[in-house]
């Protein structure tokens, strides 16, 4: 079902939809988000957040979404099947006329599909149009930003976005809806009253105004936001607890595993100190939880360290550039 899904949207979904599509990424999304304000004339950023996206998409509204572009009514029904099997409360599965079940196979792609016309179509054809100057909604799945050069604009859309969502059964978040001076005009203002410009978090980073390596010029640069950080030395840590009573060989295999992955998406250019901090948080766990694998004060510090000279963890070490690709 995914596959017919995909032949008949992919060519309808915006260019600047990134979530759960082929040959798109994450990084992606960020490195257009890099370009498009380093090389354009962004002077503002809009950020809002969907309260419970997937537990208040409507079905009845993704029926009539489908129902403009499939035709085949066996297709429909396996789609409405799929949705009544219910979603996940609190680790029980609750039958329920909203949402769609978190982790179903079919569950990105509608989300996709819900947004395209809540949000996407809405914001190219209709805001945009009316905006006095530049403006960009960059989006993967329901986290994404708007650039825009004019503030009256971004001030516009954080009214105007919070009715059109609610059209589709969709409430944002007031606290988390905002607009922020972001740029290189912003920094270069912001330096003149001796203030630092403000930040923005997407897709688990915090961006900030930065200089090139020279010093010169602008440019966006991005650490590993503070609570998705904390999130997941919590989860290293709860995941720790569980299988330190594993071998140790096949302790070792998985932290490896766990830490490439994280490089795998944090690595990514100007964030050596966010990688670098996490995995100085994952060995000093590692340490703690070996150590209370038998006696207290059976491992010290002398023979962890040849353990590591042995058994050599990754590298923190970036992995994705955020400069345009040539």
């Amino acid at each position: 079902m995914i596959g017919i899904l995909e032949a008949v949207y992919e060519q309808d979904f915006i260019g600047d939809s990134y979530g759960f599509r082929p040959n798109r990424s994450c990084h992606q999304a960020l490195r257009t988000l890099s370009v498009t304000v380093e090389k354009g004339t962004v002077n503002v950023i809009a950020e809002a957040d969907i309260k419970g996206f997937y537990d208040n998409m409507d079905q009845s509204w993704i029926m009539k979404f489908l129902g403009h572009r499939i035709g085949d009514k066996l297709v429909l029904r396996m789609v409405k099947r799929f949705l009544k099997a219910g979603v996940m409360d609190d680790g029980e599965l609750v039958a329920s006329d909203e949402g769609a079940p978190q982790g179903g196979s079919i569950s990105p792609m509608l989300s996709n599909i819900y947004l395209h016309y809540a949000l996407d179509i809405w914001f190219e054809k209709v805001f945009r149009k009316n905006c006095t100057g530049f403006a960009r909604l960059i989006r993967f799945a329901d986290d994404w930003v708007v650039c825009f050069q004019r503030g009256e604009d971004a001030e516009r859309f954080c009214v105007e976005v919070g009715e059109r969502l609610g059209k589709f059964n969709l409430e944002v978040e007031p606290t988390k809806t905002k607009v922020i001076k972001f740029g290189r005009f912003a920094a270069r203002r912001a330096a003149a009253r001796g203030e630092k410009p403000e930040t923005f978090d997407f897709l688990g980073f915090t961006h900030y105004c930065g200089t090139k390596r020279d010093g010169t010029g602008f440019r966006v640069k991005r650490k590993t936001a503070s609570k998705r950080f904390k999130a997941k030395v919590a989860a290293f840590k709860e995941w720790l607890k569980k299988a330190r009573t594993k071998k140790t060989k096949e302790l070792w295999k998985a932290v490896i595993a766990k830490l490439r992955g994280h490089y795998a998406y944090y690595g990514v250019t100007d964030n050596t100190k966010g990688i670098g901090r996490f995995a100085y948080e994952v060995k000093n766990l590692l340490f703690k939880w070996l150590n209370r694998r038998g006696k207290r004060g059976c491992l010290n510090w002398e023979e962890f360290n040849r353990m590591l000279k042995l058994f050599p963890l990754p590298v923190p070490r970036i992995t994705v550039s955020m400069f345009e690709s040539r």
